[in-house]
């Protein structure tokens, strides 16, 4: 898994300081996830190729987090695209994409599928035979979804040397990686343990953005490799955080210390901070493993 940060600031967006975007890569996959006003300008930025975006999804209809998206329809029409592009958002988003699309005479010329969620329950979106994506509910002043990518378990490894020590045919090599028991040469029915290695582990990456201090979210992302929530307010300001429905940098270690998650990625600071290390230094009396999110910052899972 390989996270970029294209933006992770709050409110209006500023020369040096982009509203909410990354692109997620995973299993082959290149994933969008929300479209802030400048998004496509970042995109290009960072290098990352429209060609291979087929899905973006969005937590929820504030304007820092899908402004840019009727923008990016856009563009990929006057780039020739043909690809179908599938966007997962709330209900509504199809009916705000489509009328200034139609006000402004510019209908898509390929195929463009909207996938409108309005369940309050987790809700499998996304589903191959390498991961999965659930939305994860949040608590926020208008509807809202994170998202959870999980990879699935790969396939076990051979261990040839083993095989072969046991007389194991070749033409079982193939199932024996798919966790099937294998026969040898003279007949033995040998165990699949015996002769191969466990898959890496399944990584799985958690987004909450944007929300309250939330912990019913917590069975639902325990134990994620990473955990992007976030900390528009410190403590201080915790009286801002409860107004508005967001979260402060010490709440969001606080979840992230209850969920046992590997990392905890902080984001969507508020534009009145000056510094963004006091963030940091305040999730860390709760959590020590906490990363910031910088505009371009790259995270390998």
């Amino acid at each position: 898994m390989k996270l970029t940060i294209l933006g992770c600031h709050s409110a209006t967006p500023r020369w040096d300081a982009n509203p909410t975007a990354q692109v997620l890569e995973v299993k082959g996959h290149l994933f969008l996830i929300d479209c802030a006003e400048g998004t496509q300008v970042q995109l290009r930025r960072f290098k990352v190729k429209f060609s291979r975006l087929k899905h973006i999804f969005i937590s929820h209809l504030h304007g820092d987090h899908f402004f840019g998206l009727v923008g990016l329809i856009s563009t990929f029409r006057l780039l020739g695209r043909e690809a179908e592009l599938h966007v997962h958002g709330p209900k509504g988003i199809k009916e705000a994409i489509l009328l200034q699309l139609k006000l402004g005479k510019s209908y898509t010329n390929y195929p463009l599928y909207f996938h409108e969620l309005e369940s309050k329950e987790p809700q499998v979106v996304f589903e191959d035979e390498k991961l999965s994506i659930t939305t994860i509910p949040l608590d926020h002043r208008v509807y809202t979804n994170g998202f959870l990518f999980q990879e699935k378990l790969g396939e076990r490894s051979l261990h040839i040397e083993k095989a072969r020590e046991l007389n194991v045919e070749m033409s079982y090599y193939r199932k024996i990686k798919q966790g099937e028991d294998a026969i040898s040469k003279d007949g033995k029915r040998i165990k699949n343990e015996l002769i191969t290695f466990d898959p890496p582990p399944a990584k799985s990456y958690a987004y909450c953005s944007d929300t309250a201090y939330f912990p019913q979210l917590v069975p639902q992302i325990e134990n994620a490799t990473a955990l992007y929530h976030e900390a528009t307010f410190l403590d201080k300001d915790h009286h801002l955080a409860e107004k508005t429905k967001h979260s402060t940098a010490k709440e969001a270690a606080v979840i992230a210390k209850k969920a046992k998650v590997g990392t905890l990625i902080l984001g969507h600071y508020s534009g009145r901070y000056s510094s963004t290390e006091s963030f940091k230094t305040e999730a860390q009396t709760i959590f020590p493993n906490v990363q910031l999110a910088e505009d371009g910052k790259v995270f390998e899972l």
